[in-house]
């Protein structure tokens, strides 16, 4: 049997079926549950998308698929319904984002830590920049999708997990709790990143970023997603990347490792030659939309700029040189390791090097 082989005709005589029937004989007698995703959409009524699929294959085949020969998800059940022009919708609102959790809380915070009611304008505004976020792709999010009912909610659950809240909180989950401790810990770090989130989009100068569209490293922001993506831009900028090559060495230096010395040309001779990363030193929470100045940069080797970006808060390149001194002054055996751009090895490593 051809999965996806099905036509129009197929899923409207497969709607009349599931109407004649019932929603829950329909899928008792093909063995299917109730969608707990995405929901077909026609005529005004909801349909379980992955049964309707499933069963549709009956008429072109002679027999249905089962449940476990049908993934109900996007790439299968759910593009082919849509290939034949019927709409699809999430059954219900994925997860809160950390983005989304920065901009709620920042608004419980603005309201003295207590949670606002759906009728508040506040949370209205709040709802339309969800929208204008975009956490999620529009096929995941459910009509109901961080309306006011749900961004208000939002708020509640977050203001009742306060710790100087006196009563019993509302549901919350763990992002919730982690977002309201960054705020409670970075008070001005986290409202000025909510700041620049509330502009970046209200004047499309920050891009969304799918939550199931993966970084291709590690990384740990409390400010969130989106304006991390628009830090690593800037540090992938082949322009000023050449451009601060270009002054270092105009300026006598040489294209090491700002935090720990490694020099690529040192090491693998012509093969390195050139080759430095750039990082962004301007904190994710303070750099707005100006212009990324050369001082902005930082020259360092891939290990330090995966180690920065790795943990929040980010150290600084010399902060990252420090802790490199610090561990290297612990080590009682050094182990040898390719040589720095001066004399000194990374497991005795000393000061001048540094």
């Amino acid at each position: 049997m051809v999965k996806g082989a099905i036509s129009r005709d197929d899923i409207l005589k497969t709607l009349a079926e599931y109407d004649n029937l019932g929603r829950e004989a329909f899928l008792d007698r093909y063995g299917y549950g109730e969608a707990s995703t995405y929901m077909l959409v026609h005529d005004g009524k909801e349909y379980d998308s992955k049964a309707i699929a499933g069963v549709a294959h009956k008429h072109q085949h002679g027999a249905a698929l089962t449940r476990k020969q049908l993934s109900g998800g996007v790439g299968h059940a759910v593009d082919w319904l849509k290939r034949e022009g019927f709409t699809v919708v999430a059954s219900r609102s994925p997860k809160w984002t950390r983005d989304e959790l920065i901009l709620a809380c920042d608004l419980v915070v603005r309201n003295g830590w207590e949670g606002l009611p759906a009728e508040d304008p506040r949370v209205a505004e709040l709802s339309e920049l969800l929208q204008l976020l975009g956490a999620y792709p529009e096929e995941e999010r459910a009509s109901t999708y961080r309306n006011c009912n749900g961004v208000a909610r939002k708020t509640y659950d977050i203001a009742t997990h306060h710790p100087d809240y006196q009563g019993k909180p509302t549901n919350g989950g763990r992002l919730d709790r982690e977002v309201l401790r960054d705020f409670i810990d970075w008070p001005a770090r986290m409202a000025q990143a909510a700041q620049l989130l509330r502009e970046g989009l209200e004047h499309g100068t920050l891009q969304p970023v799918p939550e199931n569209q993966e970084d291709e490293e590690e990384f740990s922001a409390p400010e969130g997603r989106v304006l991390y993506r628009r830090h690593r831009t800037r540090e992938r900028n082949k322009g000023l990347r050449k451009k601060k090559i270009a002054a270092v060495l105009k300026a006598g230096g040489t294209l090491a490792c700002e935090a720990c010395g490694f020099d690529f040309a040192a090491v693998y001779g012509e093969r390195g030659e050139g080759y430095i990363e750039c990082h962004h030193v301007v904190p994710l929470h303070e750099a707005g939309e100006g212009t990324t100045k050369l001082s902005d940069l930082a020259l360092i080797c891939s290990n330090c700029h995966r180690v920065i970006h790795r943990t929040a808060p980010w150290p600084t390149p010399i902060e990252l040189r420090e802790l490199i001194y610090s561990q290297a002054s612990l080590e009682r055996a050094p182990v040898p390791m390719p040589r720095l751009a001066g004399t000194a090895m990374y497991g005795d490593i000393d000061r001048a090097t540094l």
